[in-house]
């Protein structure tokens, strides 16, 4: 092994991704997989979880847990949490992953169930299972959680308020649980600007356009484009970095 392939090694350990069955979650798993990692796959599909966990071992080798789970309900986490352990006994890296941005017409039209969902999904089920797991990975002295916040938290537009308040949250989770949860677990926020992922199929064609073309990068990015940063996070290669933000959105003005 050469040491850049060393220093992203992630042979037998674990890693858990919330909403690893499609979008950004599906290429971090793939990823985490392919540089020797097993991992669970959890989202609210179970069979969409199945068929990437079968992909996976399929392709690398790796041993894939798939886990039918709504991360935004707080008594269905500690089933996957105890789960992933029976399974495998440990998890080094969480990729809270799982979001989700619904469309609305007015503010006025944004219901408390809504905006409970939300919040419930993007705040409360990170903090819950970056609880369960982070305390877990204390008592065997390391460990990696990785928040996948979004751009969206510090550019806020009329259109996400409800999204944009819930990830905001979310970076603020990052910095407490880094201190909560060190020395020896480091917590980090993954801030994704726009992708092409099953979310972008509901985006206005001509406005994204206009938008991205104030990036410094003036395009959408791949989903692919996420997994330097992510294996970066959950790797030694970032050994020394916790409470940090890393954006990955094609340079957001």
């Amino acid at each position: 092994m050469g040491y850049a392939d060393t220093l992203f090694d992630l042979t037998d350990r674990v890693v858990l991704v919330t909403g690893g069955s499609r979008g950004l979650g599906r290429e971090m798993a793939f990823a985490a997989a392919a540089c020797g990692a097993d991992v669970v796959i959890a989202s609210r599909d179970y069979e969409s979880c199945v068929a990437v966990a079968a992909e996976i071992t399929a392709a690398t080798g790796r041993a894939a847990l798939p886990y039918g789970v709504h991360i935004g309900r707080w008594d269905e986490l500690d089933g996957l949490v105890d789960a992933a352990y029976e399974r495998f006994g440990k998890v080094d890296a969480l990729i809270n992953n799982a979001g989700m941005s619904p469309l609305y017409d007015s503010l006025g039209a944004v219901t408390e169930k809504l905006f409970d969902a939300v919040l419930g999904l993007n705040l409360k089920g990170p903090f819950r299972l970056s609880a369960l797991i982070g305390e877990r990975m204390v008592a065997t002295g390391r460990g990696s959680i990785v928040n996948v916040s979004s751009t969206g938290s510090i550019r806020p537009d009329a259109a996400i308020i409800p999204y944009a308040a819930a990830k905001a949250g979310l970076n603020a989770l990052t910095e407490g649980l880094a201190q909560a949860l060190g020395p020896h677990v480091r917590v980090n926020t993954l801030m994704a600007g726009p992708f092409y992922t099953d979310v972008s199929k509901h985006w206005h064609a001509e406005s994204t356009t206009a938008a991205v073309r104030r990036h410094a990068l003036q395009r959408v990015g791949q989903p692919a484009e996420v997994i330097g940063a992510a294996l970066y996070l959950i790797s030694d290669a970032s050994s020394y970095t916790s409470a940090a933000t890393l954006r990955v959105d094609g340079g957001i003005p």
